[in-house]
């Protein structure tokens, strides 16, 4: 079989490009709390929680594409950075930041590669569809369980407010009504109750 020598050395490329997700340190904890986590270590982590909890889908999925999206939805990170779920400010600048590094990135590959890798990030972004919309879930799911595990940790050193792990948990329900349930009665008001996540409820009323 002949091989197209510029095709594999584009793949080789991005091959080698992504290692370097490796050292994008995100803000929560491994669960025993002895260090921070890194992306590919929640990608990983939410890739084998997938193919473990996809039952709990609100509808049914396809689970290679489910577990491709969730592979790569935080490769723009390497240029963009890890943009706290909490950091309203980052949060202003995230999508052109990410935009701009979905271009980058992904079009080190073969053209139709990163057709196929480019889709499969929007898609994600985009949440219309069972795969992406439980892969999103996914990606709040395995931080708060995180969280929880590792003692509350980041959300007691960024001073977390349940308003705002409600806001962000918002779109969680859309992928699993019972991730969320099951998310929000164990990981995240045990937290409440002790304190460390800081219940202003009231001052919503």
């Amino acid at each position: 079989m002949n091989h197209d020598p510029e095709r594999i050395r584009k793949q080789i490329e991005f091959s080698q490009e992504i290692d370097k997700e490796k050292s994008i340190i995100r803000q929560n904890y491994i669960a025993d709390g002895s260090r921070r986590e890194n992306d590919t270590e929640h990608a990983w982590h939410m890739a084998v929680m997938a193919l473990i909890l996809s039952e709990y889908a609100n509808e049914p999925v396809d689970l290679l594409k489910t577990v491709s999206m969730i592979l790569i939805h935080d490769l723009v990170e390497i240029d963009a950075g890890d943009t706290y779920a909490y950091d309203e400010d980052g949060k202003q600048t995230q999508r052109q930041r990410e935009l701009a590094a979905a271009d980058r990135i992904f079009n080190i590959l073969p053209e139709d590669q990163a057709a196929k890798f480019r889709a499969l990030w929007d898609e994600f972004e985009e949440r219309k569809t069972p795969e992406a919309r439980f892969a999103r879930t996914m990606d709040n799911f395995q931080p708060a369980m995180l969280n929880a595990a590792s003692g509350g940790i980041s959300w007691e050193e960024h001073k977390v407010r349940l308003s705002s792990v409600l806001k962000r948990n918002e779109i969680s329900p859309e992928g699993s009504a019972a991730l969320w349930d099951y998310s929000r009665e164990n990981f995240i008001m045990p937290y409440v109750k002790k304190g460390i996540i800081t219940d202003d409820s009231r001052d919503r009323s």
